[in-house]
């Protein structure tokens, strides 16, 4: 019997050929709608942040064995820099442990400001594994990236997705978003931050969305907005866009405060 031709949308090289670019879009946009309508989600708190941070045990452990093995004082060096921004991998786990419990507090038909990230390690890993010891969902955006690895365990499984193009994973992360928090990071973060930043600056996001970087020590080293006023490249007012702190709780109590009064119409009930 001969051969059924195939079905366009079920036509591999169709799909992967140039001309199938557009329907590989349009997946990266339908997939993710279709998973957080599925799972009742309304919104997210997205966490940015360096896929390089170690949590401080894994740190503490190679300092011995370096120690031991007696490796050079530039290797020693390095750990105990990495020992040092250890921190925010335990304060990026502790927050969204908080979030994950205050939220699921909320007396509403749908899940409420559910931890999201980009599903690799470092910060990622840690804020999702904070939501999963809080025993709640978290998301992760992955990205295929040849020398990343994506999908730490600590995502839950029915809200683990895998994008292709960087601007549709980018869209599902501000799409949803009702407040966004950057742990110290590289390229990736600060893309990622000044993109938000640019879409807020020119309202072409018009939800109030609470930008907080975390880490004053080193986002006051990196990032001088008040030159940019100074020069006036950037208004004065463009100043109070982001939130700056260094305390777990400090974060705590101002993003709860500002979601409560953003977005909530009752506050969380009480044990």
């Amino acid at each position: 019997m001969k051969k059924r031709t195939e079905k366009f949308y079920d036509n591999q090289e169709l799909i992967h050929s140039p001309k199938g670019r557009i329907l590989r879009i349009m997946s990266e946009y339908v997939g993710p709608e279709e998973m957080f309508r599925k799972n009742k989600i309304q919104d997210t708190i997205v966490f940015f942040g360096s896929a390089r941070t170690q949590p401080k045990h894994m740190v503490t452990q190679a300092i011995e064995k370096a120690k031991a093995d007696g490796s050079s004082v530039e290797k020693l060096e390095q750990l105990e820099r990495d020992l040092g921004m250890s921190r925010y991998y335990e304060d990026a786990r502790e927050l969204a442990y908080k979030m994950t419990v205050w939220s699921k507090k909320l007396k509403q038909s749908k899940r409420r400001f559910i931890v999201a990230t980009g599903g690799g390690p470092g910060i990622m890993e840690a804020a999702n594994r904070g939501a999963a010891e809080a025993k709640g969902l978290s998301v992760g955006l992955n990205i295929s990236l040849p020398f990343e690895q994506s999908g730490n365990p600590y995502i839950s499984r029915e809200l683990e997705m895998e994008f292709h193009y960087f601007f549709m994973r980018k869209y599902w992360f501000v799409y949803l978003a009702k407040a966004l928090i950057a742990f110290p990071g590289g390229f990736g973060t600060f893309d990622e931050l000044f993109e938000t930043l640019t879409l807020i600056q020119t309202k072409k996001i018009s939800k109030h969305m609470p930008i907080m970087l975390f880490g004053n020590r080193f986002w006051d080293k990196m990032i001088d907005l008040q030159g940019l006023a100074d020069f006036g490249t950037i208004s004065h007012s463009d100043l109070d866009l982001c939130y700056r702190t260094d305390s777990v709780d400090d974060a705590f109590e101002y993003l709860t405060q500002q979601l409560t009064d953003l977005y909530l119409e009752e506050a969380p009930t009480t044990d």
